[in-house]
C-alpha cells in the first residue's frame, strides 16, 4: 500500500541528511557546512550499463576530419553534459570525443580505458582527475597511487596524455580536497604528465557554477531524490570546464612559438681623436731660453738685458756694431698688439709722463708723440 505524502516526504529528508555527509566523513575542517547549489543542469539520461564496471558508460566519437585533430576527454560523470550534446566543446582546430563513466573513481576509470576500442588513435588524451576519489578512497596516499595507475595505462595506450584538475565539490571540506588536488599533481610531475589546475575558476561563493544533483532511491515503488550538489550547472559551471579544456588542449598541442632573442644594442668606440702634428722642414731657429727669474724691460727705444750688465741704448749698439736691425725689432716674446685710445693714452700719460727723460738720458725735453703708439702685451 502506498504511503502518504508525509510519510515520502520525511523518508527524502533522511536519504537528503545522509548524502550532505559524505564530505564529513573526511579529515578537515569540522566547521565545514555543504552549501546547495543554484545553477541548472539538464534531466539526466538512462546510459546503458558497462559490464566491465557495473557502472553506466558512455563514449562518442566525433567523425574524422582530415583538418582538425583528434582529442578524446576519459572521465566520470562531469563529462555527461559534453556526451549527451547539451554543453558543447568549442570549435576549432580540434574534435573532441569523451568517454564518460558517471561515479567512478580512478581504478574504475582506468579498467574501462584500458578496454576502449577507438577507431584511430588520438593526438591527444585528456584524463580528467576523478573527484570521485574524494569519498571513495580512504586516504589520500591511496588515491594518488591509484590515480597514478589510471595515467600509466592511458600513456601506454596512448602516446600524448595530460591531466586536468578536478571541480570543486560543495559537499566535500575544501581543506580536504586541495590536500587532494596537491597529490594528484605531485602524481602527474613525477610521471612526466602536464596537469591543469581549475580550483581557481570555481569560487565557492558563486553558487550558480554549481546545480543539484538528484540521485534516485526506490523505497516501496517511490523514487526518492537526495541533491548533493556535486555537479557543475549547464549555464554556468560547465562553460568554464570546456574552455579550460579548450585551452589545456591547445598548450598540449600547438607549440610556443620561440621567443625572439633580446637585440642587444652594443655602444660603438668613441672615434679615435687624432692631434694633428706640425711637421716643419728646414732650419727652424729657436728662441732663447729665458729665465722666469729674470725678466726684459721693453721701452722707449731701448731694451735690457736679463744680464746684470749696464743697460746700454740702442742706438749705441747700433754704433758698435754688435746689434743687427732685424734683432733690434724681433721680440724674444709672443706680442699681442694692443691699440689704445686718445682718452687712455692721456690717462696713462698722467699717470707716468711720456715726456719725462730716463735715467741715462739727458734733461732736455723730449717731444710727445703725436701719433697713437702701438704697444705689444707679453
Amino acid at each position: 500500500m502506498p504511503r502518504g505524502k508525509s510519510s515520502r516526504r520525511s523518508q527524502a529528508a533522511k536519504l537528503r541528511v545522509a548524502g550532505t555527509r559524505v564530505g564529513h566523513q573526511q579529515p578537515g575542517n569540522a566547521s565545514f557546512a555543504p552549501a546547495g547549489g543554484t545553477g541548472n543542469r539538464h534531466r539526466v539520461q538512462k546510459w546503458p550499463i558497462s559490464s566491465l564496471t557495473g557502472r553506466q558508460h558512455k563514449m562518442v566519437i566525433p567523425a574524422e576530419s582530415p583538418d582538425k585533430e583528434f582529442v578524446l576527454l576519459v572521465g566520470a560523470s562531469h563529462l555527461r553534459s559534453i556526451v549527451d550534446g547539451i554543453v558543447k566543446m568549442p570549435e576549432g582546430r580540434f574534435s573532441f570525443g569523451a568517454m564518460s563513466t558517471p561515479g567512478a573513481c580512478a581504478t574504475q576509470l582506468r579498467t574501462e580505458a584500458a578496454n576502449a576500442v577507438l577507431p584511430r588513435t588520438p593526438d591527444a588524451v585528456c584524463v580528467m582527475a576523478p573527484s570521485n576519489n574524494l569519498t571513495s578512497s580512504r586516504t589520500i596516499t591511496e588515491a594518488g597511487e591509484d590515480f597514478a595507475k589510471l595515467l600509466a595505462t592511458a600513456r601506454s595506450r596512448w602516446p600524448n596524455v595530460f591531466a586536468m584538475d578536478f571541480p570543486p565539490r560543495l559537499t566535500v571540506d575544501p581543506d580536504y580536497q586541495d590536500m587532494m588536488r596537491q597529490e594528484f599533481r605531485r602524481v602527474a610531475a613525477r610521471m612526466g604528465v602536464k596537469y591543469t589546475p581549475l580550483a581557481e575558476y570555481f569560487p565557492f561563493k558563486e553558487l550558480d557554477l554549481w546545480s543539484r544533483d538528484g540521485v534516485s532511491d526506490m523505497a516501496n515503488g517511490n523514487v526518492f531524490s537526495v541533491y548533493l550538489f556535486v555537479h557543475l550547472s549547464d549555464s554556468v559551471g560547465m562553460p568554464i570546464l570546456v574552455g579550460s579544456i579548450w585551452n589545456a588542449t591547445y598548450m598540449q598541442l600547438v607549440p610556443a612559438e620561440p621567443k625572439p632573442s633580446p637585440v642587444v644594442h652594443r655602444r660603438s668606440p668613441p672615434a679615435r681623436r687624432v692631434t694633428p702634428r706640425v711637421i716643419v722642414k728646414g732650419e727652424v731657429a729657436k728662441s732663447p731660453q729665458l729665465d722666469p727669474s729674470k725678466w726684459t724691460v721693453f721701452g722707449q727705444g731701448r731694451k735690457r738685458s736679463q744680464h746684470d750688465e749696464p743697460e746700454q741704448s740702442i742706438d749705441a749698439l747700433k754704433e758698435a756694431g754688435t746689434v743687427q736691425q732685424e734683432e733690434v725689432e724681433e721680440s724674444y716674446l709672443p706680442l699681442t698688439p694692443v691699440w689704445f685710445s686718445s682718452a687712455m693714452l692721456v690717462e696713462m700719460d698722467k699717470i707716468s709722463p711720456s715726456h719725462l727723460p730716463g735715467p741715462d738720458e739727458c734733461t732736455s725735453p723730449v717731444p710727445t708723440p703725436q701719433k697713437v703708439i702701438c704697444l705689444y702685451v707679453g
